[in-house]
């Protein structure tokens, strides 16, 4: 928008600029060119009429005149007459000579269309068959009217340039307002909700800033109202699920009756997966509702860190866990805290259950253009392209290995984090059978090597 402003306030001042100022030029040219053939005239008319006497006296004067006018001024007088014996030249025979001398008729020659060529040429007839010719050099005109054009071109530069000067500062301030809210609305676009614009500017910016200010205080508090709520149903939930299945095995430990015991095993088993299915949803419920703002995140040591913490689990049953591709340190991934440890974690955990004892985990990072690719490969089972497609709906389990104690949530929170952060998530086969899933996140700034 600066830039627009500037070159729209730059061309209304080069157009009153053109229209003030060739006019004004153009009129000053044409005064010089008929002042110069009035000159010429007069003077060349001068010389006629002591021509047409055609005595000694006459002709004295005539030669005398002439020759001072060649000395004095850029113009070459030229005689041509058979009555006076003036020593001066004589014009060559053309058109314009003849009209003088027979048909008693001036004539003016600029020498060219254009303005004017090297020399005006004025022929004035005289009496008794004669005429004389004023061949007069326009190389001082051709100084003039440089001057004349190279001043007010100069000038229109100087003009132009403080226009720009003064336009870039009109325009600065005039978008200072809506700099103001496109930066607070970039600062709620990465989570921070405490942002707000400053009401500044004409009526119609500060009323736009009110209303996005009123809106974000609103979706603050929503927010903050979510987290409270998070935080309580985490205490009210998991408390008397705990105290359940302490009773459940309590009463499993206190009878014999085996169809007992099989029920209240049945009701545990029930209690443990409400269990994790309320721990997924406060997973996915402090997912939706903590926005933070994205940071510049080392993903080497992300991901060295949640592979030391999960090979432990993996050696237990034979499960090799490997890192390919070389993850330079100074590659940084724009992601909130946290988020990226989550991530890795769900989809570690998926690919460990579905792994078979002594199978692979291949964990693959590299760059691609503007975003660091980040991928796990198990060595499970797989999905079909349908199941592929409802993986990341919410308590949706597939057919494997999953499905047996899985809640249904570990995708879904994973795609909420990462598209929260900016990147996008993504299933695939991997090579040699198996599922892939495929991370991308905005790459940040390297860092300086100093």
């Amino acid at each position: 928008m600066n830039r627009q402003l500037i070159r729209s306030y730059i061309l209304l001042v080069a157009v009153a600029i053109f229209l003030f100022t060739v006019p004004v030029a153009f009129t000053l040219t044409k005064q010089l060119r008929d002042d110069t053939k009035v000159s010429v005239q007069r003077e060349a008319q001068t010389m006629a009429l002591l021509l047409g006497n055609g005595d000694r006296i006459s002709c004295e004067a005539l030669e005398k005149v002439a020759k001072a006018y060649d000395r004095e001024t850029l113009g070459r007088v030229q005689v041509a007459t058979d009555s006076c014996a003036a020593k001066l030249p004589r014009p060559e025979a053309d058109a314009a000579l003849d009209r003088a001398v027979r048909d008693n008729e001036g004539t003016t020659d600029w020498g060219s269309d254009f303005i004017w060529g090297k020399h005006l040429t004025v022929t004035v007839p005289a009496q008794g068959e004669s005429a004389v010719r004023i061949v007069y050099s326009t190389s001082d005109m051709t100084k003039r009217l440089w001057s004349i054009w190279g001043f007010r071109a100069g000038l229109a530069v100087l003009v132009l340039a403080a226009a720009a000067a003064i336009g870039a500062y009109a325009a600065r301030r005039i978008t200072a307002p809506l700099r103001e809210l496109n930066s607070m609305a970039s600062k709620f676009s990465d989570g921070d909700l405490t942002a707000r614009s400053p009401v500044t500017g004409p009526p119609e910016t500060q009323t736009l800033a009110r209303t996005l200010n009123q809106g974000a205080e609103r979706l603050d508090t929503l927010v903050a109202s979510q987290r409270i709520f998070v935080a309580d149903a985490s205490h009210q939930l998991r408390t008397p699920l705990t105290a359940l299945r302490l009773s459940l095995d309590n009463i499993a430990d206190g009878t014999d009756d085996e169809f007992v015991r099989e029920d209240v095993e049945q009701a545990t088993a029930e209690v443990v997966r409400m269990s994790r299915l309320v721990n997924g949803l406060l997973v996915l419920a402090r997912a939706e509702a903590k926005v933070t703002a994205a940071e510049p995140l080392s993903l080497r040591d992300i991901v060295a860190e949640r592979l030391s913490v999960w090979r432990p689990a993996a050696d237990e049953r034979g499960v090799t866990i490997a890192l390919r591709g070389s993850v330079d340190d100074r590659l940084l991934v724009l992601a909130s805290p946290g988020h990226l440890d989550q991530v890795l974690d769900n989809v570690l955990s998926n690919a460990l259950e579905v792994s078979p004892d002594g199978g692979t985990i291949t964990v693959r990072a590299q760059p691609r253009g503007d975003e660091m690719e980040l991928t796990v490969a198990d060595g499970g089972p797989g999905m079909s392209d349908a199941e592929k497609s409802r993986a990341f709906d919410r308590f949706w389990r597939g057919q494997g290995l999953t499905g047996r104690s899985g809640s249904g949530l570990g995708l879904a929170v994973v795609r909420q984090l990462v598209t929260d952060d900016g990147g996008t998530v993504a299933l695939a086969d991997a090579p040699g059978g198996g599922l892939c899933v495929v991370i991308s996140l905005r790459s940040a700034t390297r860092k300086s090597t100093g």
